[in-house]
């Protein structure tokens, strides 16, 4: 065994004790709460809460209220809370005694670098003040137009493998995910990534594409990260990772790290070649307004980069981020909108092939209001795309209130992310809206827990819960939004989230800063596609006579995939029949 080797072995052996370690020393951290038993030795209750456990989180919520004591590893035991009141304390009211965990903060710095989600206390608070003015409705209104075109892309690529009588079926997962990764480059960055146009792929969006599947695949690292990081210099944490990605390990587990690596670096260049040409474009002289569209598809200055730079470069000096930072906070950006949005638009259109009434509505609201916004305009050329369908303007798009109504109800039941993690800085007592109970059964009001406690914040059993959502909360009822003003109210309680009422994006100065954009690139979606084409679920038979049922997996996010017999049950693909609307 070489030098590296021995060393790589012996980094990870000390990560591992120190881990065990640091997990057996909460151990003695009482937590008087019920909850179901452990179901393994080692992993406790987690492969069943995190592998694919949308039912189960639901189910235990059920049975044991807003706050339930969960086993995890090593015989750790966490705290799951779904509690609106709860919530609102782990999140707005005392959140300083309560961070992100420490895996989730250095991993995403590894990854990221110093963007939001990788940054505590002053150093996010300063990051957060600059940044919220970017995300206004003002900027959002002079994006919509950069992303159009991608979205009447993406339907034209769908369409032209389409007739009117005959439907086809086609997997539409990977066209949403280009579509997706468009509209964030020439948003967020004002970069031209054409990876709708398959035949013009580059390493560093493909490097993008590949980023949360690779992620995914490495999560068992993400424990070891903190100790690493904390125990060793920047310098050393490097030769470590050289060490440990080297082709001595040939296990899938060691393959799986070194891609993970090299698409971070792929990344990580190509973001930083593109944050170095907006830099130079922010110090040449502004184009004349008829000059203001560039040749590369993109509206220059109008991107959340280019703003973000003028904004930056304008604040106060004490006030200002690094060049590590701005950096940081435009990896950051990518990745989130690329996988939230993507597998919110393939919900949107599952949803809807499953309800073809509700469809057919919300088709008819688009059209109308299509044809309204025409006749206002007249016939401008710079209203449509190049196949003459009409684009509506941020106002008209936002305010349509069926449309509104069925992407508010599918974030609602499907958040892109369904649980996220904090960990208490001191001693601390969680107040609850709805009593549980206690180990020994006894009614409790407020629940006691020692510092490093760990929370699993659950927005997917938040969001379905049926105290503050009625008994109908696991329905998909878009109908909800438009039959009442206090949706998500029941007898004054309701969650505080910065959309809706509902814990999809947050709440607090954690929350998340672009659902605006989120939200805008979804409706554009949906307005472009649903005109011209009708989706439906698969019901033809494969060559063995069996029909491909779609089934949502959940780990890090929802992925849809076809289960046996017709398909693995892994590969993500959204296999949809679709044919061109009929007059």
């Amino acid at each position: 065994m070489s030098f590296p080797h021995l060393i790589g072995y012996s980094v990870l052996t000390f990560a591992v004790w120190k881990l065990v370690q640091r997990r057996a020393s909460r151990k003695a951290n009482t937590l008087d709460v019920a909850g179901p038993a452990s179901e393994h030795w080692l992993k406790g209750n987690m492969e069943s809460i995190c592998v694919d456990g949308f039912e189960r989180c639901l189910k235990i919520a059920a049975d044991y209220g807003g706050a339930i004591k969960i086993h995890a590893f090593f015989g750790d035991k966490w705290l799951y809370v779904s509690d609106p009141r709860a919530l609102y304390h782990i999140l707005v009211k005392e959140q300083h005694k309560f961070e992100e965990i420490d895996d989730f903060i250095f991993c995403n710095k590894l990854v990221f670098g110093a963007g939001l989600i990788s940054t505590l206390g002053e150093q996010h608070r300063r990051q957060r003040k600059m940044l919220n003015p970017v995300f206004s409705i003002s900027n959002m209104r002079e994006l919509l137009p950069i992303i159009q075109p991608v979205s009447h892309q993406l339907k034209s690529i769908l369409v032209s493998n389409l007739s009117t009588h005959n439907s086809v079926e086609l997997d539409v997962l990977p066209w949403l995910s280009r579509s997706s990764l468009d509209c964030v480059c020439e948003g967020v960055l004002g970069y031209h990534s054409a990876a709708l146009d398959t035949g013009n792929e580059n390493e560093y969006t493909e490097a993008l594409r590949m980023l949360s599947s690779s992620i995914s695949k490495t999560i068992v690292f993400r424990p070891i990260v903190p100790v690493v990081m904390r125990n060793f210099s920047p310098y050393w944490c490097k030769k470590i990772v050289d060490w440990l990605t080297i082709s001595w390990l040939p296990t899938q587990t060691m393959k799986n790290l070194r891609e993970l690596r090299h698409i971070v670096e792929i990344a990580d260049s190509g973001s930083r070649n593109i944050f170095q040409e907006k830099k130079a474009a922010l110090a040449m002289p502004s184009p004349m307004p008829s000059q203001s569209y560039d040749t590369s598809g993109g509206t220059r200055g109008k991107d959340i980069m280019s703003i973000m730079l003028k904004a930056n470069a304008s604040s106060a000096e004490g006030d200002r981020l690094s060049d590590a930072e701005l950096l940081g906070q435009m990896n950051v950006m990518i990745f989130a909108g690329l996988e939230t949005t993507t597998a919110a638009v393939a919900r949107v259109l599952y949803m809807l092939a499953k309800h073809p009434h509700v469809q057919q509505q919300l088709r008819e609201e688009i059209c109308d209001a299509m044809t309204a916004h025409q006749a206002l305009e007249g016939d401008h050329s710079h209203t449509k795309d190049s196949f003459g369908s009409v684009r509506l303007p941020y106002d008209s798009l936002t305010n349509l209130p069926f449309l509104d109504a069925v992407v508010r109800e599918t974030l609602r039941l499907y958040p892109s992310l369904p649980v996220l993690a904090r960990k208490t800085t001191s001693a601390a007592s969680v107040p609850l809206q709805f009593p549980v109970r206690s180990v020994s059964g006894e009614e409790i009001n407020t629940i006691p827990v020692a510092k490093d406690q760990i929370f699993v914040i659950s927005i997917l059993a938040a969001n379905h819960n049926q105290a503050v959502w009625g008994e109908d909360a696991s329905e998909w009822k878009p109908e909800r939004w438009l039959n009442s003003t206090q949706v998500g109210v029941k007898d004054g309680v309701r969650y505080t989230g910065v959309y809706s009422s509902m814990m999809t994006f947050l709440t607090g100065n954690r929350s998340c800063i672009g659902f605006k954009f989120a939200e805008m690139e979804i409706k554009d979606a949906l307005a472009a596609l649903l005109p011209a084409i009708h989706f439906a679920l698969p019901s033809e038979p494969d060559d063995n006579g069996n029909v491909k049922e779609i089934y949502w997996k959940t780990s890090v996010f929802h992925t849809p995939v076809v289960k046996a017999p017709a398909g693995d049950g892994e590969t993500p693909q959204l296999p949809l029949s679709m044919r061109l609307v009929r007059e």
